[in-house]
């Protein structure tokens, strides 16, 4: 197994590693920002979840955990206007990491792509040198697929998590405008 990484290694073209280890980059910070974002939003959707049952059985106001609390306490009256601004900084605040999730989702095939293009040219300039066989050509091709899979694989993981973030942000936003329509509804 070593012997095979040693050999691709050494058999492959530079921006090939280039490639691969810029991969693994995205990969390792994908799933920093997806577990660090997912236990945040998790612990917040608690909070939400037990404010807005507080609430449903008869509370005056949201919990003082609440991320709605902040916009009410600031203001001497609860409006529409106040929880709507308590709602899209919540909303930001939720969305957070999507951004490079939703990037790495789409540009790591293209990167993955490009080392195996790159690769593949590098194969052919080796055959137009020697006297080319199809075991050449097949060991070239399969070494230069490596970077692709290895794009498709990292965005197969950056699309998965982009999808459970973007739901729980949902879920979230979702439990903070009910608050907001309970206290809004009290006050009536």
């Amino acid at each position: 197994m070593i012997n095979n990484l040693i050999d691709f290694y050494l058999k492959s073209h530079p921006v090939t590693i280039g490639v691969l280890a810029l991969l693994a980059v995205y990969f390792i910070v994908l799933n920093w920002v997806f577990f660090y974002r997912y236990f945040s939003l998790n612990s917040w959707l608690s909070t939400e979840s037990n404010s807005l049952e507080s609430l449903l059985m008869g509370a005056s106001t949201v919990n003082e955990n609440s991320f709605l609390n902040n916009f009410i306490k600031t203001s001497s009256i609860v409006s529409k206007e106040v929880l709507a601004l308590g709602m899209l900084a919540a909303t930001k605040e939720a969305t957070k990491g999507l951004s490079i999730l939703s990037i790495f989702a789409s540009t790591t095939p293209f990167i993955g792509l490009f080392g195996t293009v790159v690769s593949i040219l590098d194969t052919f300039t080796h055959i137009g040198q020697t006297t080319g066989s199809m075991t050449v050509i097949a060991s070239g091709v399969s070494d230069a697929l490596v970077a692709t899979a290895a794009g498709i694989f990292v965005a197969i993981f950056a699309y998965t998590y982009h999808q459970i973030l973007k739901r729980k942000s949902f879920e979230l936003v979702s439990y903070l405008q009910m608050q907001s329509d309970a206290i809004l509804a009290r006050k009536v």
